[in-house]
């Protein structure tokens, strides 16, 4: 079960996913952004330190490239979510639908040129959707996080092959969403 309340106080910190998986511009790497996002604190910080610093060590040229490179180019390494497990089947194409509707059942307007299982997107639902008190949230976001977790453990295994600063970028997101679910104890009988 999806601690909602919990996921909500993380609501900057997938702000910053959002920003960082998407293509980067200048602004991506300001270092105000990594200072104002994230929390010693948070599950993720460790590892997004760890990318962070790697990436400022680059210029925004080679970051560029990079990008392009391993999440535009490698099949494995892809930014949708439920391309590794659904290819392009039909079955995909109903949970592109059914994530569509969510976002739509929230408030949240995406592009029609963009697809719902793009992970930035996915992030930046999270970051500006206001869920509190709705009580098709629990449900609702039970499916996003499933997907999510899903589809960035492929994502987080073509990193690390790739042996890519994306790596614990994904690994840190992963983190901030495991620390969300309730680990429910069952009952002595």
């Amino acid at each position: 079960m999806i601690d909602l309340d919990l996921l909500y106080d993380k609501k900057q910190v997938f702000g910053f996913f959002a920003k960082q998986l998407s293509y980067p511009e200048k602004d991506t790497f300001h270092p105000n952004v990594f200072e104002g996002s994230l929390r010693e604190s948070d599950p993720s910080y460790a590892d997004v330190k760890k990318y962070w610093e790697t990436m400022q060590t680059y210029s925004l040229d080679d970051i560029q490239e990079l990008y392009t490179y391993t999440l535009d180019f490698q099949s494995d390494a892809t930014l949708f979510m439920t391309y590794v497990k659904y290819g392009d089947s039909k079955e995909r194409g109903q949970m592109l639908a059914r994530l569509k509707v969510l976002y739509e059942m929230f408030g949240f307007n995406m592009s029609d040129s963009e697809l719902s299982d793009l992970l930035p997107l996915m992030c930046e639902f999270i970051y500006i959707c206001d869920w509190k008190g709705d009580p098709r949230a629990q449900q609702s976001f039970s499916m996003l996080l499933a997907v999510l977790e899903d589809g960035s453990y492929h994502l987080m295994k073509a990193l690390e092959k790739y042996n890519s600063p994306y790596h614990s970028l994904v690994k840190g997101m992963r983190e901030e969403f495991k620390a969300c679910i309730r680990r429910e104890v069952p009952a002595n009988d």
